[in-house]
C-alpha cells in the first residue's frame, strides 16, 4: 500500500526530528506518539477513516478541535491532558511548516488553536507527621513491604519525580560519607542530590537483599516490577495509594485528599522551605529551571503565612472600647434600615 503524506511526515517527526534535531527525551517521544495514536483512533471512530488512509488534508482545524473535545468528553480527561495533546499537535504542525510549505496556511490554521485556561489545583502535601505515618505502613516482615518502605522513603528523601524513580539504577547511587544520587529529570537535565544517612542505610539493606549491589546489576532498575523490569507509573501510583489508604484509615487528619506520587516531592520542598532553606537551594534540589516554579511552595505554606503574620505588630489594630451590641443608637439605626428595605 502506498504511504500517505501524513504517515511519511509523522514517521520523520517522531523518528528523526524530535530525538535527533530537537534532542528531546525518550519520554517526550513516547508521549507525543501516544497523542497521535489517539488521533488516529479518533479519526477512525468519528470519521470512519482507517489509519493507513489518513492524509494531512484530513487534519483540519475543525477536526483537531473536535478531537480535543473528544479527549475531554469521551475519554473523560482533564483540561491539562487536553492541553498536552494540543502541544504535541502544535509541535507536529510547526515541523510541517518547514517540510511542506505548500500547506503553510493550513498548518498555521491548526497552530492557531488556543490552549484552555486551567485552574491551579490545591497542592496536596504531607506534614512531617504524615510522612512518618506513611512510612510506618509497609510490612517490614515481607520482602515486598521492605521494597515499598525503601521506595516511599526514596520518593520523599530525594524529592524525585516518579519517572526519575522508575529510571533509577544502582550505578546512579554513590554510597560514600555523604550518599548521593544522580537524577536525570525533564529535558535531560542532570542533578546530584544528597540522601540522608537513614535513607542511605535503608537503601543499602534493601539493595543487598535484592542482589542489586552486585557488579552485573549496575544497569538494573533499583525498584523493578515482579518481572524484573522497570515499573510503570501506574504501578508506583498504586503502591502510594495502597499505603495512603492504610494511613488515612488510622489518622485521617494527617492524610489529605489527593495524595499521589508527586505529593512526596511537594512535601519535601515544603519541609525544606519551612526549615528556612533558601529557595535557590530548593530549586537546585528539585531540578527546577528557575525559582519562579519553586515559589509556589512559599505561597502554599500555611505555616510560613502564620509565622509571617506573627511578626507583625499585634497592637496595630486596637480593640474597640464599645461594641455594636451595646451601642443602642447604632443598633436602632440598623434595625430601622431593615424595616425599610
Amino acid at each position: 500500500m502506498r504511504q500517505t503524506d501524513f504517515a511519511k511526515h509523522l514517521t520523520e517527526f517522531l523518528g528523526h526530528y524530535l530525538p535527533v534535531e530537537c534532542g528531546v527525551s525518550r519520554n517526550t517521544v513516547t508521549a507525543y506518539s501516544y497523542t497521535f495514536t489517539l488521533l488516529l483512533e479518533f479519526m477512525r471512530s468519528e470519521y470512519l477513516l482507517k489509519p493507513e488512509r489518513v492524509t494531512l488534508s484530513d487534519l483540519t482545524k475543525e477536526r483537531v478541535i473536535h478531537f480535543l473535545g473528544w479527549i475531554e468528553k469521551d475519554r473523560k480527561c482533564g483540561v491539562s491532558t487536553r492541553n498536552s495533546r494540543l502541544a504535541a499537535i502544535h509541535s507536529f504542525f510547526k515541523f510541517l511548516q518547514y517540510r511542506n510549505v505548500e500547506g503553510l496556511a493550513r498548518w498555521q490554521d491548526v497552530m492557531s488553536i488556543k490552549r484552555k485556561k486551567v485552574s491551579s489545583p490545591e497542592m496536596a502535601y504531607l506534614t512531617i507527621e504524615g510522612i512518618r505515618l506513611m512510612l510506618r505502613q509497609p510490612d517490614l516482615n515481607t520482602r515486598c513491604g521492605r521494597r515499598d518502605f525503601a521506595l516511599l522513603g526514596f520518593l520523599y528523601d530525594s524529592g524525585c519525580r516518579v519517572q526519575e524513580l522508575i529510571d533509577l539504577t544502582p550505578q546512579e547511587l554513590r554510597f560514600e560519607e555523604t550518599t548521593t544520587v544522580r537524577l536525570c529529570g525533564k529535558g535531560r537535565k542532570v542533578r546530584v542530590v544528597p540522601l540522608s544517612k537513614v535513607q542511605a542505610s535503608n537503601l543499602k539493606v534493601y539493595m543487598s537483599e535484592a542482589g542489586l549491589d552486585r557488579p552485573e546489576m549496575q544497569n538494573h532498575p533499583v525498584f523493578p516490577n515482579p518481572q524484573g523490569n522497570k515499573m510503570s507509573r501506574m504501578a508506583v501510583l498504586n503502591i502510594v495509594r495502597k499505603y495512603t489508604d492504610m494511613a488515612k484509615s488510622k489518622s485521617p487528619e494527617l492524610i489529605p485528599d489527593g495524595i499521589g506520587c508527586h505529593s512526596f516531592r511537594h512535601s519535601k520542598a515544603m519541609h525544606m522551605l519551612e526549615a528556612d532553606i533558601n529557595l535557590v537551594y530548593i530549586r537546585d534540589f528539585l531540578g527546577h529551571a528557575s525559582t519562579t516554579t519553586t515559589e509556589v511552595y512559599a505561597r502554599a505554606s500555611e505555616k510560613m503565612k502564620v509565622e509571617a503574620l506573627a511578626k507583625l505588630d499585634p497592637t496595630i489594630v486596637k480593640k474597640g472600647k464599645t461594641s455594636w451590641q451595646k451601642n443602642k443608637e447604632l443598633m436602632s439605626y440598623l434595625k430601622d434600615l431593615q424595616t425599610k428595605y
